[in-house]
């Protein structure tokens, strides 16, 4: 089993995570753990992690623990993703301010997700002043990880987000007033809330919205097209901005 879970074929490990998964053993943790770290296939990672949770967490949660201080990024990773399966809300402890600013972007993703399903309540206002640091940092998919991370602390965010919002940094005021458009409407697409925020950003609120108004009243009956015509228009809108919601 254990030559298995390291075979050159993906299908063949992702078999043997679940054959070791289904026939929870003590004995396979340390090589769960072990390929956790070293494992290219998400969906393998994926399958290494159940079968962890399917020990019991008096033996798995220790051996964890160890490699949320592993120099492997991947290991680190794995290892918060994994508690976030187990879910036990005692280990809350262990995410550090350090994991929510990792340098590697994968850890950090990993880390802002776990810490939303592990925090207590009363800790939550500070976990979303700790995540609203992070604002404008990475690409596209870094920046939705954390607003949705963020969204989903729920209101709770709110004032972290109004103050950042006001941020002198144009990619820190933007993501936050993109995440604010998505806390309000989460169905909104994480581009189209981002678009609308750097608009706001660059022109400043009251110019934005002063934009907004002369367009509106720029659209005369005259000047619109038929509702034959525009109807379809709005629901093909409509189902691109479901098809390319993010949040």
């Amino acid at each position: 089993m254990t030559n298995a879970l390291g075979a050159e074929d993906s299908s063949i490990r992702l078999q043997a995570a679940l054959a070791v998964g289904s026939n929870p053993d003590p004995v396979f943790l340390e090589t769960l753990v072990e390929r956790c770290a070293v494992e290219p296939d998400f969906f393998v990672r994926d399958m290494l992690s159940w079968a962890l949770t399917r020990l019991p967490p008096e033996v798995t949660l220790p051996r964890i623990r160890q490699e949320l201080d592993s120099e492997r990024p991947r290991a680190r990773s794995q290892a918060l993703h994994t508690l976030s399966k187990i879910g036990d809300r005692s280990t809350w402890a262990w995410i550090t301010r350090d994991m929510l600013r990792d340098a590697d972007d994968e850890v950090a993703r990993t880390a802002w997700r776990v810490a939303v399903v592990l925090v207590p309540e009363d800790e939550e206002k500070g976990l979303a002043a700790d995540l609203v640091l992070q604002l404008g940092r990475g690409g596209r998919d870094v920046q939705l990880s954390l607003s949705r991370a963020l969204v989903d602390l729920g209101d709770v965010i709110e004032p972290s987000l109004e103050r950042a919002a006001g941020s002198s940094d144009p990619a820190v005021a933007a993501h936050a007033r993109a995440t604010e458009l998505l806390r309000l409407n989460p169905e909104t697409g994480f581009d189209a809330a981002l678009d609308e925020a750097k608009r706001v950003v660059a022109l400043g609120p009251e110019r934005a919205a002063a934009a907004a108004a002369v367009s509106a009243d720029t659209e005369t009956p005259e000047t619109a097209e038929p509702a034959e015509t525009t109807e379809p228009m709005v629901a093909a809108k409509a189902a691109e901005a479901w098809e390319g919601a993010d949040c």
